[in-house]
């Protein structure tokens, strides 16, 4: 009885590996909750708030246009870093040009040494001169890639002359306890406070954009501080440190040049000072509905995914909102090897989400898109994830049996048929290490040598007296560079005689 039950089960086992093994089908989500950290290319793109409340791809706005009030406009859109208004010069510049941006084509990015960018203004410029300044805004777009305590994102300094005496004065923006923090220093004339500071309550998140505005308004004495148009911070300059009082003006001293990113490290982009108070309901500049889409789109590449050999894509499920008259079109390559790859070669498959995908196998996977906004620029696609589904092909089972047989100078391997229907040929491994198949010295070729779907195989020009460790493994018929574990190992050593 006992013999009985020991044949029936290796009859089973027999019978379970002789089936063929099935491909295997695999997803790799892009997007999503794992983020967009993985594109190679990213133009016209920036990320907002998508399904899930996950971030998604969108595509970035136009820098708004100047106005009669723009004193300094630095759009990071041109390599120059030219201020668009004309009042500012560039005395310095370590700030590097990106096309990660949030607002228009550029941004900036800034290392985190101790020089960002310094301009001078003229004489018509808000810190260009001495004496009253009125209202004014300063707004930027900021995508800190730490921000630690004391990285500072905005400085001017200098002095005045207050009754025959110097006093110190200066304006800064820097992080604490990752919040952005607006300190002044002897620029309100008669106000009972020398040093004013206004605190950010919202939590400033790295690698993620925020607008930020500071504000003062002449005819209220309202200095206020918002993030993406929502306050943070106000205080009333006045008398009276209530709204009513007498205002106390801003008074600038000596001419001095401000200071954008000293000690900041991340991006910066669409950095302006308008020569008026900020009007988050009837003035600004980014409300909901005033904003306006790249009309020529944006694109991106994500960075190659190392699949399988001959695996294959089978369809892609987009996550994507998409408003009527805009579009998401997107695009599929693959290869055995993504080195020397261009961004227009290997040749790109347009492909739909959701439809089946031919043609496309190899190693190496690539997606890419192009978000394209409605005619008048008004809305913009999103993109939240990418589900890539793929097959990737099983690999072959090795022979069961293998034997060695010594010869005069050669050895002769017999192996048997791999029961795995997915085997196509076979690879014969030799080397003179157990373990370590790195022969070279067979006339038949270095190791590993593949034999075709043969089960014999003699090796010839081997040194008689020397020990030689042989393995098989079996590749796919699908695709001969498809190669399973190795058989076990048997050895032989050649000798001339018998």
């Amino acid at each position: 009885m006992p013999k009985t039950i020991h044949i029936f089960a290796l009859i089973s086992l027999a019978a379970m590996t002789a089936l063929p093994l099935s491909a295997t089908p695999k997803t790799i989500v892009l997007g999503g909750e794992n983020g967009w950290s993985n594109l190679s290319v990213s133009e016209g793109i920036t990320t907002g708030k998508g399904r899930f409340g996950y971030d998604c791809l969108q595509l970035v706005t136009d820098t708004p246009a100047l106005t009669a009030e723009t004193d300094l406009l630095l759009s990071f859109d041109d390599a120059s870093f030219s201020d668009a208004t004309g009042n500012y010069t560039v005395e310095e510049n370590a700030l590097v040009a990106t096309t990660a941006s949030v607002r228009g084509n550029g941004a900036a990015l800034s290392r985190g040494d101790t020089t960002g960018i310094t301009l001078r203004g003229g004489d018509s410029s808000l810190f260009g001169r001495s004496g009253l300044t009125g209202s004014f805004t300063i707004e930027f777009w900021l995508n800190p890639s730490i921000a630690e305590n004391g990285e500072k994102v905005f400085s001017w300094r200098s002095s005045r002359n207050v009754n025959d005496y110097s006093a110190y004065q200066m304006i800064t923006a820097l992080f604490f306890n990752n919040h952005l923090e607006w300190n002044f220093s002897g620029i309100f004339e008669g106000y009972r406070e020398n040093e004013v500071s206004l605190i950010g309550y919202s939590t400033v998140i790295p690698d993620t954009w925020t607008r930020h505005t500071l504000s003062f308004d002449e005819e209220s004495g309202l200095l206020e501080y918002c993030v993406d148009g929502k306050t943070e911070a106000v205080r009333y300059i006045t008398s009276t440190a209530h709204q009513g009082g007498t205002v106390c003006q801003p008074v600038l001293g000596v001419r001095s040049s401000i200071e954008i990113c000293p000690g900041y490290t991340g991006r910066l982009d669409n950095f302006r000072i308008e020569r008026r108070p900020y009007n988050k309901n009837a003035d600004n500049l980014y409300a909901s509905g005033n904003e306006t889409y790249r009309i020529e789109g944006g694109r991106f590449m994500t960075q190659p995914i190392l699949a399988s050999q001959a695996a294959t894509l089978d369809r892609i499920h987009a996550i994507m909102t998409v408003p009527e008259q805009t579009e998401v079109l997107l695009y599929v390559r693959s290869g055995e090897n993504c080195f020397g790859w261009t961004e227009s070669w290997p040749e790109w498959k347009r492909i739909s989400s959701d439809r089946d995908i031919t043609g496309v196998t190899g190693l190496y996977f690539q997606i890419a898109a192009e978000l394209l906004p409605d005619g008048g620029g008004t809305k913009t696609p999103t993109l939240t994830e990418l589900d890539v589904q793929y097959t990737e092909q099983p690999l072959p089972l090795a022979p069961f049996t293998v034997r060695a047989e010594p010869g005069n100078g050669s050895v002769t391997l017999t192996w048997s048929y791999s029961v795995d229907d997915n085997a196509g040929g076979y690879y014969v491994y030799y080397g003179n290490k157990s373990g370590e198949y790195l022969g070279r010295v067979a006339l038949e070729g270095p190791s590993p040598i593949k034999v075709g779907n043969t089960t014999s195989l003699t090796l010839t020009g081997l040194k008689n007296g020397t020990i030689y460790y042989f393995a098989i493994s079996a590749y796919s018929r699908i695709d001969d560079r498809i190669s399973g574990l190795l058989s076990k190992e048997v050895y032989a050593r050649p000798s001339a005689y018998k």
